[in-house]
């Protein structure tokens, strides 16, 4: 008998003790953090390698003791006899879990252990055996817990869920082990003769497991690889006839395996580990929607299925409509099923508004997920009706939409703000930008949890598509919080979602998705009307240029000159394109240059400058930091001294609070006029204006 140590996921723990129990009759099997331990045979330590659905690794303990220090953690190596168990001409890895206040590195723990083998052989005079890190001959595991290690030989090799079946997977594949975790949780394997169904099924890992579970195939079968290949103790008679009996064992499915997805390209993979796995012709392969999918068959079965978490922050514009279409279909057509489903997100799950009969904790990788149990009966099967008809933001977006239609005729844009936190419980901005939408969520008070947050934006995100007719896949979701330096323009994906929409006769490019604005500021539309009507034959200065929208009405108001100037080249490229887009020709100059220094370099005289500052910036690649209140009149100062006699300067930006310095700046020879209310747009009308504006004349 020897002490035999077994790790598994976390939130598995008690199913890996069944498992033990079940395969290793007999033993008493002991829980701890995050592992179990046994007295057990070799033939059981091989059982446990083949036939564990759940288990990662399978250790035959060589030592435990102390190692409350690094001498105590060399010492516990070195009391193992290795010669015993390894030939020196073989390689060895060391793989160190856990830490303590005396080994606070795995890496340094690693390497003690190393040290102490390597030492053990170099001082019976044999040669030092080398590292491999990828399929080592000998490769020892060892787990630390506070004082204290346990060190062995890892049997398993690689962790036990990789079945060797796997060709290709999907973006976030399911892990083995963690599907079979949900089999048994869903309670098929208990009732296995009835249908099961994976919807969403990826690269097939779910019916694949179930098919080995159904046709009693040993997951560890296929696997070539293990850890006590070259073990000295390693008993190949024992081991080649459990072989033997597993191939012997193999029977026939008595139930039927579905498997869909809407990806034809991850049914395609799906496929062909299914093949590989030797279980292709135990399950039925489809292409289609899960929100149009209906029963194989007539008797009820179990739905287990693995979906979107939604991790990323615009993936909840797809998946919060999609769950909600999911769970009527459920009610719909799924009658007496058992549907089971594994999420990190529960507040998704909720937008399906079914009632869970159970539900677990559950890791999938380092999420930590829950894998929650509904049963359709007739409970679940109620449909929920009037939900948008009757629901308070619902109501005010339609209502916004039938004002705004009549405002809009009188306008000559394709983008404007269609609500604006109108209701305290939904804090969010919604603009049109042509046949798209574009969510920003203020960051809530203080005074709102984060849960309660979390849930209006998906009131918000569910009723968007269903009130204004626009897909979810052309809404994007955004995070408006206090942005410094440059972050705002900083790039948040690589969707390269670009569209052209028009303003009062211009054309400009937009891209939803990829960055915190679009690139183009709908609450200046107005403003740049009164910079176009003021910039005929005159030289125009644009400051903080961002993508040239201003510039190009400058330009169309039959400016002398316009030069841009921002300190991204990015947004420079934009601008360029927003002039070609237009058609737009002549001496117009885009500068990439920090605005703050270049003004005071510039000797250039202007009839027009356009300012519209960030409010606060710490880019590095400015000198210093910027902060507009702070520094309005020094930008305002240089930018006088570029100024053409008579000449004008239209001065803006958006900080709540901001205090225009009225005797500096008519100390600089300037006349002050606030335009504020003449530059906000119909649909940014609200009690505190979204920006500051004035016309500051020489």
């Amino acid at each position: 008998m020897n002490s035999i140590l077994v790790t598994s996921s976390r939130g598995l723990d008690e199913l890996v003790k069944q498992e033990i129990e079940t395969l290793c009759p007999g033993v008493e099997v002991k829980l701890s953090p995050g592992a179990l331990q046994f007295e057990g045979t070799l033939e059981q330590a091989y059982t446990l390698c083949l036939w564990s659905r759940l288990a990662n690794r399978v250790v035959w303990v060589l030592n435990s003791g102390k190692a409350d220090s690094e001498e105590a953690l060399y010492q516990t190596a070195s009391d193992i006899d290795w010669q015993m168990h390894m030939d020196p001409r073989d390689t060895l890895s060391v793989n160190f879990t856990g830490t303590n206040r005396a080994i606070r590195n795995t890496q340094f723990g690693a390497v003690k252990i190393k040290d102490a083998i390597v030492d053990h052989f170099l001082e019976s005079g044999s040669q030092r055996p080398n590292v491999e890190r990828r399929m080592p001959d000998f490769p020892v595991y060892a787990k630390c817990h506070r004082d204290n290690v346990i060190i062995g030989l890892d049997l398993s090799g690689t962790s036990l869920h990789q079945r060797a079946y796997r060709q290709d997977a999907g973006e976030a594949p399911l892990k083995e082990h963690i599907a079979c975790a949900m089999l048994i949780r869903s309670g098929w394997t208990q009732d296995s003769d009835k249908p099961l169904v994976d919807l969403m099924c990826g690269s097939g890992t779910i019916a694949i497991e179930a098919a080995y579970i159904a046709r009693n195939i040993a997951p560890g079968i296929k696997r070539d690889y293990w850890g006590f290949n070259r073990w000295l103790g390693h008993n190949a008679t024992m081991w080649n006839s459990l072989i033997e009996q597993a191939l012997a064992g193999q029977t026939e499915a008595s139930c039927s395996i579905n498997a869909s997805d809407v990806s034809r390209k991850l049914i395609a993979v799906a496929r062909k580990n299914a093949d590989v796995a030797g279980v292709f012709n135990d399950i039925q392969f489809h292409v289609q929607d899960a929100t149009k999918a209906s029963p194989p068959e007539k008797t009820p079965g179990y739905v287990v299925t693995n979906p979107p978490y939604g991790e990323r922050l615009g993936e909840l514009t797809d998946l919060i409509p999609l769950f909600s279409h999911w769970g009527k279909r459920f009610k719909e057509a799924w009658k007496d099923w058992h549907v089971s489903l594994l999420s990190s997100n529960r507040d998704l799950l909720r937008v399906m508004k079914l009632r869970a009969a159970k539900d677990y904790a559950m890791n999938n990788g380092k999420l930590e997920c829950r894998f929650v149990n509904y049963v359709m009966d007739s409970d679940n099967c109620q449909q929920f009706t009037g939900d948008a008809e009757d629901h308070e933001f619902a109501n005010r977006l339609r209502k916004n939409l039938k004002k705004r239609k009549s405002w809009l005729k009188s306008q000559d844009t394709n983008c404007y703000r269609l609500y604006d936190a109108d209701l305290p419980d939904y804090n969010v901005a919604i603009d049109c930008y042509g046949d798209w939408l574009v969510v920003q969520e203020y960051a809530p008070p203080k005074t709102v949890s984060e849960d309660k947050a979390r849930r209006r934006l998906q009131d918000v995100l569910l009723h968007l598509p269903a009130v204004t007719g626009v897909s979810p896949q052309k809404i994007a979701l955004k995070v408006r919080s206090q942005q410094k330096g440059q972050k705002q323009y900083e790039k948040m994906s690589e969707k390269g979602n670009t569209l052209e929409v028009w303003e009062n006769g211009a054309r400009f490019i937009v891209n939803p998705t990829d960055y915190l604005d679009t690139g183009l500021f709908l609450d200046h539309r107005d403003t740049r009307q009164i910079v176009k009507a003021r910039s005929k034959g005159k030289d125009v200065l644009n400051l903080f240029s961002y993508t040239g929208s201003v510039s190009v009405f400058a330009a169309m108001g039959e400016a002398r000159s316009v030069t841009t100037v921002d300190m991204s080249k990015t947004y420079l490229d934009w601008a360029k394109q927003n002039f070609a887009l237009n058609s737009l020709k002549g001496a117009n100059a885009f500068i990439q240059a920090d605005c703050t220094t270049w003004l005071d370099q510039h000797d250039g005289k202007y009839g027009l400058i356009f300012i519209d500052p960030p409010s606060f910036s710490n880019s590095k690649r400015m000198q210093s930091t910027w902060d507009v209140q702070r520094d309005h009149v020094a930008m305002l100062k240089s930018a006088v001294k570029c100024l053409a006699p008579g000449g004008t300067i239209i001065f803006s930006n958006n900080r709540k609070g901001f205090k225009l310095d009225n005797n500096a700046v008519e100390a600089l020879g300037l006349q002050i006029e606030d335009i504020t209310h003449d530059t906000i747009p119909e649909d940014f009308k609200k009690a505190s204006p979204i920006h500051k504006c004035w016309i500051l004349q020489s």
